[in-house]
């Protein structure tokens, strides 16, 4: 595959005969419309499928037969009408998630189909959405402390010492991200220095005997830090046989919690406090209802979704979490319960979001996001570490990881599974449509 010059971020070949000049920058406006339009869809935590999907639409309502060719570091539309065709690429790679611009994108696309307005405003009008900033600084970092007090207290947290110094840890990290991003674009550096963070305050914590032996104030600010969003988008990839990018946003997924758990060892690890072996204090219906609330509309801030649409993420996220309580209660296992509770968020929120014209990345991924087994993911790496300080293998420990480990991968795939099935039913089945 050719790539485009490396001065241009957007490159295009034309290919025509009998089309004069002023078709051919015709069918290259409308083309650059359409990858644009992906772009932002693309780069900012929409699903493959609904990009791709929302970029043909657009070319068919513009008079082309666009196609979308997604790559980890690029996207690629082939769009032809009947005078000429067009090659196009753009740089990018679906590293942030930022609902608020895919709504407001989707929304210009659906503009786009209905109204037609000229196609240079149009252009315009995508690239400010480009632009749009995330949540401003003081809300995400309330949102950090909140949502990391709430899955303390889904945890078992009952020590308010324990709770408030959480709550500072997580708010501390959360400054500490959005100073780090106006100078770096790293995606790993911001995660690693906001666990690092989490762990120093975990093992202050210990030493002072506020924290339980769960170290839930080092564990809960790293929870909010796991990237939910990138592993159900590309476990969605994947089961549609995606399988180039679906292993790229895997990757990059697990590249980003394994920077949390080494910042989270290395924090904790220079006060010699490790990761014990141990399970989370059951909590009554109520609280637990009540915190995943809290969580959910604090992982919608972090993905900047536009606050129209955080009734149903905390709603559904809710009764996901009753369902996953009582299917626990009834002695089923952790992956059991997030199957049960993600099939139902993903069943309730697959058709609200095409009827209703939402994202799905932007309501079904926050409402059980909170499920994602940080808990069980670093008390693996913590093991792993002790293990390989040991000079002869301690069997419980080596047997407790494993099963950490097994866990952690059974409850990822029981999410996407649960999460996506419904999505891509109706998919399938469902009328087609831009905004689902």
């Amino acid at each position: 595959m050719s790539h485009p010059p490396a001065k241009h971020s957007t490159a295009a070949r034309l290919e025509h005969s009998t089309a004069d000049l002023a078709t051919a920058l015709s069918i290259l406006e409308r083309g650059d419309l359409v990858l644009a339009s992906a772009h932002v869809l693309y780069t900012n935590g929409q699903s493959t499928h609904e990009t791709v999907e929302a970029a043909e639409w657009l070319g068919t309502h513009l008079g082309l037969r666009a196609t979308l060719i997604p790559h980890w570091e690029e996207l690629e539309l082939r769009a032809e009408d009947g005078a000429g065709s067009q090659v196009s690429f753009e740089r990018g790679s679906p590293l942030a998630v930022n609902m608020h611009r895919v709504a407001a994108a989707m929304s210009a696309i659906e503009n786009c189909g209905v109204s037609r307005p000229p196609i240079a405003a149009a252009l315009e009008n995508i690239k400010a959405i480009a632009n749009a900033p995330p949540a401003p600084t003081w809300l995400f970092t309330i949102a950090a402390a909140t949502g990391a007090a709430a899955m303390a207290a889904i945890f078992g947290a009952h020590n308010l010492k324990a709770v408030v110094l959480i709550m500072v840890s997580a708010a501390t990290g959360a400054l500490l991200r959005r100073t780090i991003a106006r100078f770096s674009g790293n995606t790993l550096l911001q995660p690693l220095c906001a666990a690092l963070i989490a762990g120093m305050f975990g093992a202050l914590a210990v030493r002072y005997n506020i924290s339980s032996s769960l170290r839930l104030v080092a564990i809960c600010p790293c929870m909010i830090l796991i990237p939910g969003p990138h592993v159900l988008n590309g476990a969605m990839d994947l089961i549609e046989a995606r399988i180039n990018l679906g292993a790229s946003r895997m990757l990059h997924a697990g590249l980003i919690i394994m920077a949390i758990s080494v910042g989270l060892l290395l924090g904790m690890g220079g006060l010699s406090v490790s990761l014990p072996i141990g399970e989370g204090t059951a909590v009554p219906l109520w609280l637990d209802v009540i915190a995943a609330g809290v969580a959910v509309a604090s992982f919608s801030v972090f993905f900047s979704t536009p606050m129209r649409m955080l009734g149903w993420p905390v709603a559904v996220g809710m009764l996901a979490h009753a369902v996953r309580w009582g299917a626990l209660k009834a002695g089923a296992g952790v992956a059991t319960g997030a199957l049960v509770a993600c099939l139902l968020a993903g069943g309730i929120l697959a058709p609200v979001a095409r009827r209703r014209q939402m994202p799905f990345a932007a309501i079904g991924f926050a409402s059980v996001v909170s499920m994602m087994p940080g808990f069980f993911l670093f008390r693996t790496a913590s093991g792993l570490v002790q293990l390989a300080s040991y000079s002869n293998t301690n069997f419980d420990l080596l047997g407790a990881t494993i099963a950490d480990a097994i866990t952690a991968i059974a409850v990822v795939l029981a999410m996407s599974f649960g999460v996506v099935t419904p999505k891509l039913i109706m998919d399938r089945f469902g009328s087609g449509s831009t905004s689902t």
